[in-house]
Formats: structure tokens, sequence, C-alpha cells
């Protein structure tokens, strides 16, 4: 049971992120006051140290003690895992903040719904681990962010949120990601708020749990 913030307010929704990189998702969320009680790495990376210097706990669950980034990965153990980790800490609410590792079943079993992911393109265009390259491919002269539920099919839940962006006729792969990256250091922050605020709220005891919805 989660105790409640203050009377007849929502209960506190603990977000667990997950993360492989530089962590400018990770600052995002920090900055936008988005109440991050776990911070997981799947790899050492800066993320890690963002996480040291904003006071959040954080766990390495290192792909390398699972098979690495070979055809041995165990996929199934390496998420059974980290699931471990994210029950211990008593998360909630699990954010994707780019990571690297595409998670099995149990990941969804302990979450249901509550896996929020965000994706350089307009879904259900352009899916997968290539959409900026993919878009520009394509020739479209508009891509963008998308904020969604993951599920275990990628790139394939519920959308919460988008945005578009142009793509320039010089553009690259890096100039146009950066400029979906800026949009999306905003969209993303401001989806996950309005995703917890529907979480957790009183019922006519003022007592309720994380699972309750607002419909």
């Amino acid at each position: 049971m989660v105790a409640p913030s203050s009377p007849g307010r929502p209960f506190p929704v603990r977000i667990g992120v997950l993360v492989s990189g530089s962590g400018t998702i990770l600052e995002a969320i920090v900055t936008a006051g988005l109440p991050v009680s776990l911070v997981v790495a799947d790899r050492p990376c800066r993320a890690l140290g963002i996480a040291e210097e904003a006071g959040l706990a954080s766990s390495l669950v290192d792909r390398a003690a699972y098979g690495g980034f070979g055809p041995g990965f165990d996929r199934l153990g390496y998420t059974r895992a980290v699931v471990a980790v994210l029950l211990r800490h008593h998360i909630d609410v699990v954010v994707m903040a780019g990571f690297g590792t595409v998670l099995d079943e149990p990941i969804h079993s302990a979450f249901p719904g509550r896996i929020l992911n965000t994706h350089p393109a307009l879904l259900p265009a352009f899916p997968g681990w290539h959409a900026v390259e993919d878009a520009l491919a394509a020739g479209v002269t508009e891509t963008g962010t998308t904020v969604h539920v993951a599920t275990l099919a990628m790139d394939a839940g519920p959308i919460l949120a988008q945005q578009a962006v142009p793509v320039h006729p010089d553009d690259t792969v890096v100039t146009l990601h950066e400029r979906i990256k800026v949009v999306e250091r905003a969209l993303y922050p401001a989806t996950i708020r309005t995703f917890i605020d529907k979480l957790a709220v009183p019922v006519g005891d003022e007592r309720g749990s994380p699972l309750e919805v607002k419909e």
C-alpha cells in the first residue's frame, strides 16, 4: 500500500527509469520534477552518473552477465533480473529512456499497461530501430516523435501523444534525429506527468493503490 501525499490528494507514484546511454532523456525527466525513485541501466553509461548527481537510487543490471550482445544473450533471464530490481524498489510505472534492450514477457506481466516508451517517428509509420533512417529513405516531408505504452510487440502499443517534426531537404540522420530529440525532451515528460496523474486516485475512504486508474 502506498501512503497518500496529503488528504484527498492522489497517492504518489514511483517511477523507474530504464537507461542505456547519455542520459539526456533522464535529465529532461528529472528537470520536469517527475517522481523518479530508481534508475536502472543495462550497461555502464553516463546516465548512471546523471542519476547519482540527482541523488537518485540506481542499479546496473549489466547485459554482460547474461550473454552480452551476441546470439547467446539470455533475454528471459535478463528481464527477470530487471523486474526483480524494479519490484524490490516498489516501482509503479516503468519509463524507458533510450533503453537499448528489448525486454521479454515478465516485465509486461509485472507492469501491465504501466511501461512507457518514446519513439523517433509518428507511429505506426517507421517502427523499429532505424526510424530516422527509414523516414529519410522514404522521402517524407514530416516525421516526429511518439510516446506510447510499450507492449510485447515492438512499437505497437497504445499511442499517448505525438508531435510532428519537419524533414528538411538537407537533413542527415544526425541533424533530423537531433531536432526530434528536442521535441521529445519536452513531450515525453509532459506525457508521463499526464499518465501518472491518472493513477492512484483515492477512493471514498481515501485509501487507494497505484493500480487504481481515473476514468
